[in-house]
């Protein structure tokens, strides 16, 4: 394996998402390797009822100075398969996500799911508890705000399209003595049609080599998605002359991790974070972290967000995803940005998303330029409406 450092700098740790659902279901022992108590809040039961609150409709673009990046930014994704934009969350949202773990730690979040912690617990064993916390955005309003935050989704919007649906989330606590995660892909566990899925990994705390910072092998997102098992959602072994039966994703060992060997092709960077970095992936690529050999914890938050247009079979049969929708589950995540075909969900708690607005608000007009001026521009209408030149 070679090593290499990025020239941006940083990225952070990501840990996958995982559901109990079809094949992914499979794989859930393998992936966690008991690495980390993972707490999916989506899976409470029935009596996972958020918590309603109003606060978070004041959570609006204009409090945000919109991000924009650059053609150069836009093109390294595509070579590299990450980009790491520093402190494109305030410090202050640091802070209350930071507070909000603190509280979460000492047991003063009742949200449904949240382990309840007894004060007489003692901290080695109430830390112990927490590696990370699935799709809290559902029941928390903290956790759907970060998941929509306009910063955020402006940089998806302009990586991966202008119609942008919000998956999941993951709260990452990542305690001194837990260990890492070897080789995977995320869209291995979150399949999308096609496949169009991004990550976002937000350092609420520094992340460094020592405490297990993530490491990416630059240019990995060309690679296919390495299946577990021939089926619908990946390219099945027969389909690809040489492609393998992946049972051994994020084990931590690379004698063991079948993808090992692959990320063997390219060079592997170290990407240390700082607090309010934010750094953006591709699906496909390769990346694992190390185990946190320091004595503090490592925090973060990791959404994934795929094009709304997309078939998400992700989640499918879930009991907080109501019922089955033929091979999409498009229905139990959120619209963040633009429009779409497909059904979607709207915000429990109110963070205003392209869910909220009416569809003909969502629904922008856009004119082409042929190669006539100005006499040959069109308006591209909705499908099947007549275009009759003079919008």
């Amino acid at each position: 394996m070679r090593h290499g450092l990025t020239p941006w700098g940083d990225v952070g740790y990501y840990g996958p998402g995982f559901c109990k659902s079809g094949w992914l279901l499979a794989q859930a022992s393998l992936l966690f390797l008991t690495i980390l108590s993972g707490l999916n809040v989506a899976n409470a039961g029935s009596a996972a009822t958020p918590v309603k609150t109003n606060d978070n409709a004041t959570y609006t673009q204009d409090r945000y100075e919109r991000v924009q990046l650059s053609i150069s930014d836009y093109r390294q994704v595509r070579e590299r398969g990450f980009l790491k934009m520093p402190s494109l969350i305030p410090a202050a949202d640091i802070l209350e996500i930071s507070k909000h773990m603190d509280d979460v730690l000492d047991g003063k979040v009742t949200a449904p799911g949240f382990p309840k912690i007894n004060p007489s617990m003692p901290e080695a064993e109430r830390v112990a508890l927490f590696g990370r916390i699935h799709n809290a955005h559902r029941v928390h309003p903290l956790h759907e705000r970060i998941l929509l935050h306009p910063r955020i989704l402006d940089v998806v919007e302009q990586l991966n399209g202008p119609d942008v649906l919000a998956l999941q989330s993951m709260s990452f606590f990542k305690q001194p003595g837990h260990p890492g995660q070897g080789y995977h892909q995320d869209s291995y566990y979150i399949p999308t049609l096609p496949n169009t899925l991004i990550a976002a990994w937000v350092a609420i705390s520094e992340a460094t080599e020592e405490n297990g910072c993530l490491w990416f092998c630059v240019g990995s997102q060309n690679e296919p998605l390495y299946p577990q098992r021939e089926n619908e959602f990946t390219h099945a072994s027969r389909k690809l002359d040489d492609m393998f039966d992946n049972t051994t994703a994020s084990l931590d060992d690379p004698a063991s991790n079948q993808l090992a060997a692959v990320a063997d092709r390219y060079v592997e960077v170290a990407c240390p974070a700082k607090p309010g970095d934010v750094i953006f992936f591709h699906g496909n690529m390769l990346h694992r972290s190390h185990a946190n050999r320091s004595d503090v914890s490592r925090r973060a938050f990791a959404g994934h967000y795929c094009d709304a247009r997309s078939f998400v079979p992700w989640n499918i049969g879930e009991d907080w995803c109501g019922s089955l929708e033929g091979q999409s589950a498009n229905f139990c995540h959120i619209l963040a940005r633009g429009d779409s075909h497909l059904p979607f969900a709207k915000p429990s708690f109110g963070t205003p998303c392209a869910a909220l607005e009416e569809r003909k608000l969502r629904i922008v007009g856009s004119k082409v330029a042929m190669p006539m001026g100005d006499s040959g521009k069109m308006t591209v209408g909705n499908i099947g409406s007549l275009n009759r030149g003079d919008d």
